[in-house]
């Protein structure tokens, strides 16, 4: 039997002390971390970006089918990616969680890991939080610090007109993962007894419950010696997040629906589920992808690379934003994805 600590037996300091004890700092500028009243960041000449992101139990995670582990991953990296977004190197984030009697230290242990794993694979450091106790189950909150030069740093609203509009990575695959871990809930829920039937699905289920951050994109576009004119990670679906760079830099845009670039395990799992891999792509959200747009000149530094993929391009704002379908009509591009309200 598994063994089980009440939160109640150690107390909060306690508490945190048992969580906290195996962090490691690994950035030169972070001289005071978790165990002061607040960290200390030794000021580097750069500019500090700051982002934040909560996770509610219900809103934007289920715990019937997300490991704690990689719940806790998935919270350090989807901060990371907004980092990405505006073209800084994460450095140090805080970690904050509100947990109800529900849960026992040795689930926290396991959230923690998560969090710590993540903290190795991106080298970045956790330097202070909060705990507290919750009536309405686990809420998480997370603010990432990052640094870059400020002529490096690039926003949403600096595309222009002829710019290339890229994305990384493949698309869909979240969302779909989403769908295949909904579908065996749902079976268990009917058949308490029933086991999942998760096989074959790997890339796509990890691309859910475990996702990652973009950040080899930094060095990718300074070995090239490009710097995109807008950029912004896709958490909401692609539409969404097009039109927050349009709509930023007063401009329109044409997206082709056959550059869009699809895993076969997302386009397989769409048709078996009876879905539209082009809806999916579009509106599915939490890719974690990077989508930006590049001068026309730059084309040849980004030509054959495995990485990403030029998917349409920027036109004056009076043309709109139109998705160009595989039959060459032209649709008015919505977003359709991920509302918070």
């Amino acid at each position: 039997m598994t063994e089980r600590t009440e939160l109640s037996a150690l107390g909060e300091f306690a508490l945190i002390e048992r969580l906290t004890s195996s962090i490691v700092l690994q950035q030169p500028n972070s001289v005071t971390g978790v165990g002061d009243d607040a960290a200390v960041i030794a000021p580097t000449g750069q500019s500090t970006v700051v982002t934040t992101d909560m996770l509610l139990e219900g809103v934007h995670f289920d715990l019937a089918y997300t490991p704690l582990k990689h719940l806790g991953y998935k919270a350090v990296v989807v901060n990371l990616s907004d980092l990405a977004a505006m073209n800084a190197a994460p450095g140090q984030f805080t970690f904050s969680l509100a947990a109800s009697n529900r849960f026992s230290v040795e689930a926290l242990d396991e959230l923690y890991a998560g969090v710590l794993a993540a903290c190795e694979a991106y080298a970045v450091d956790l330097v202070g939080g909060d705990t507290c106790s919750s009536r309405s189950g686990l809420v998480i909150s997370v603010t990432a610090l990052g640094h870059a030069s400020p002529e490096m740093l690039v926003k949403r609203s600096g595309a222009r007109v002829n710019d290339l509009v890229c994305v990384t990575g493949d698309l869909g695959a979240a969302y779909l993962g989403l769908q295949i871990l909904e579908r065996e809930k749902q079976v268990f829920l009917a058949a308490p007894g029933a086991q999942p039937l998760l096989e074959g699905y790997d890339y796509i289920l990890r691309r859910q419950l475990r996702p990652e951050a973009r950040t080899d994109m930094r060095g990718y576009f300074s070995e090239a010696g490009l710097l995109p004119t807008s950029m912004i990670d896709i958490s909401d679906g692609l539409a969404s997040e097009m039109l927050h760079i349009t709509r930023a830099s007063g401009c329109g845009c044409r997206l082709y629906e056959e550059k869009f670039p699809l895993d076969p395990m997302t386009i397989r799992t769409a048709e078996e589920l009876g879905l539209d891999s082009t809806t999916c792509a579009l509106n599915g959200g939490e890719d974690y992808e990077l989508l930006f747009t590049i001068l026309p000149a730059d084309f040849d530094k980004i030509k054959g690379s495995p990485h990403i993929t030029v998917i349409g391009h920027i036109t004056e704002e009076a043309q709109g934003n139109v998705l160009v379908t595989r039959s060459g009509a032209g649709v008015p591009l919505q977003a359709q994805g991920w509302r918070a309200f």
